[in-house]
C-alpha cells in the first residue's frame, strides 16, 4: 500500500508539472521537483534508525548536495541556446555526475569519521 501511494505521489508531481508548464506561470514547474518528498523521507528514517546527529549530518550533506544541482541548473541555463535540447540534458547531467561524484569522494576523505 505504500508502494502505491509514493507512485500516486510521484504521478501527481508530474501532472502538476505539466499542468504548470503550460500555465503562464510556467516557470514553477521548476520549484516543484524541488519539493522536499524523498529528503522527508530520508529524514524520518535517518532520524529514527540513527539519532539526532546522524541527521544532522545527512542534513549538513543535503546542503553541500546543492552545489551539483546547482550546476546542472546553470548548465541547462547556459547549453539553452547552444545546443539542442537533449544534448543540453545530457551535458547538463554529466555535469550534475562528476560534481555529485566529487563531493561524495571529498565527503568522505574529510567528513566521515569526523
Amino acid at each position: 500500500m505504500a508502494l502505491i501511494l509514493k507512485a500516486f505521489i510521484g504521478a501527481l508531481m508530474v501532472v502538476l508539472m505539466a499542468l504548470l508548464a503550460k500555465s503562464k506561470n510556467y516557470y514553477i514547474a521548476g520549484l516543484v521537483p524541488l519539493f522536499p518528498t524523498f529528503a522527508l523521507i530520508a529524514h524520518a528514517i535517518v532520524g529514527t534508525q540513527r539519532g539526532s546527529a546522524d541527521l544532522k549530518v545527512t542534513a549538513l550533506f543535503g546542503i553541500f548536495s546543492l552545489i551539483p544541482y546547482f550546476a546542472y541548473l546553470l548548465g541547462v541555463y547556459i547549453f539553452a541556446d547552444k545546443y539542442s535540447l537533449w544534448i543540453n540534458l545530457i551535458l547538463s547531467t554529466l555535469i550534475w555526475i562528476i560534481l555529485a561524484g566529487i563531493l561524495i569522494l571529498v565527503w568522505k576523505r574529510f567528513v566521515v569519521g569526523l
